[in-house]
């Protein structure tokens, strides 16, 4: 669902740019709460995993494909403020480096799917997860319905942009019917996609599952005939590196084997928003990208004939950049972190040698 640049105008584009800056200028301070030692690490891994399962363009109609949206996905595994930068670093490679998704559009592009599938997975995960029983299963089910909804919802929230800012005049509800109709079954994909993952990293650690954390059930005893909630016993620490690397090893080397050999199979044709735009003729006023002639453009490297080998190795390349440049930001996000809890130990330790002296 890369909007590329012309089909909203420039006024709805930048106002869309606006509120992406501030989406993510929140999610920096708000993702300082969530990163940790284990999860910054993380985080720039699941950045550079949906990079990668994104190019797996997966068919869901006659002429018609789909892809990973990855909102549901970040949020749930590394916390919603985090996900949001997770899904804005890889639009910014995107478009950057691969021509994919415009440039004046890509405040479009972190709003619709970054900051909507966001906000309406993890809220609706969040509400599941209350409800239902506590355990695994629970996560999965709800990281289903959660990632599902997302899909459409960022379908509608394009059609509520182009009704505002559309450079076309096709009617808004032809566009919100194509929109959502084909997009609720790209969100079954979604779907499988992430509760395949989200399931995979629970089963083995669910320590590292954002979403899944305090949602095991109290040990119960029987006293006196009646159930109590027995004391909880705590787990035995463990280093924060030494704790990640396998997860962090497995999961970079799946996201080459995706991006770098599995994504030459992917289905070729048009995805949702391309197709939708080609049949309803709001792709007539779309401009060339800016980045059309960046060496990596279509997901190819210029100057090779090969297409397996062009694509695999633009694939590689990009979970190589994403991954390097999501764990910068991340390990910045968490060096400010911990930068300010030293200035306000520093200070509560100076307020306590003042009352010693008075």
């Amino acid at each position: 669902m890369h909007v590329p640049d012309g089909f909203i105008d420039a006024p709805v584009s930048a106002a869309a740019g606006l509120a992406a800056a501030g989406a993510v200028a929140a999610s920096l301070r708000g993702a300082r709460r969530e990163l940790d030692d284990r999860t910054a690490p993380l985080a720039g891994l699941v950045a550079a995993f949906i990079f990668a399962v994104q190019m797996l363009n997966f068919p869901v109609a006659a002429g018609t494909s789909g892809h990973l949206l990855g909102g549901a996905l970040a949020a749930i595994l590394v916390g919603p403020w985090t996900g949001v930068l997770c899904i804005a670093v890889v639009l910014l490679m995107q478009g950057v480096l691969f021509a994919d998704g415009g440039l004046t559009a890509l405040g479009v592009n972190i709003t619709v799917m970054g900051v909507v599938t966001v906000l309406v997975a993890y809220g609706l995960f969040r509400g599941l997860v209350k409800v239902l029983p506590r355990s695994r299963r629970s996560v999965t089910v709800a990281s289903f319905v959660a990632s599902l909804v997302s899909v459409p919802a960022a379908a509608a929230a394009f059609t509520a942009l182009y009704a505002i800012g559309g450079t076309t005049d096709v009617p808004v509800t032809k566009v919100l019917t194509a929109m959502v109709g084909v997009h609720v079954l790209i969100g079954l994909g979604e779907a499988v996609i992430t509760t395949a993952t989200v399931g995979a990293v629970v089963a083995v650690r669910p320590d590292l599952v954002y979403g899944a954390r305090g949602l095991s059930a109290p040990l119960k005893l029987r006293v006196g005939g009646k159930l109590v909630d027995a004391v909880p016993v705590p787990a035995p620490a463990v280093p924060a590196a030494r704790s990640t690397r396998t997860v962090w090893i497995a999961g970079l080397a799946t996201a080459l084997v995706l991006a770098g050999f599995v994504s030459f199979y992917a289905s070729a044709s048009p995805d949702g928003l391309e197709k939708v735009a080609a049949d309803q003729g709001i792709d007539r006023r779309a401009q060339e990208h800016a980045a059309a002639d960046s060496p990596f453009a279509d997901y190819g490297v210029s100057g090779l004939t090969d297409a397996r080998l062009s694509g695999g190795l633009a694939g590689t390349l990009g979970v190589g950049a994403t991954v390097v440049a999501g764990t910068a930001v991340f390990w910045a996000v968490r060096r400010r972190r911990e930068d300010a809890r030293t200035r306000q130990d520093a200070a509560t330790r100076a307020d306590g040698r003042t009352q010693e002296n008075v």
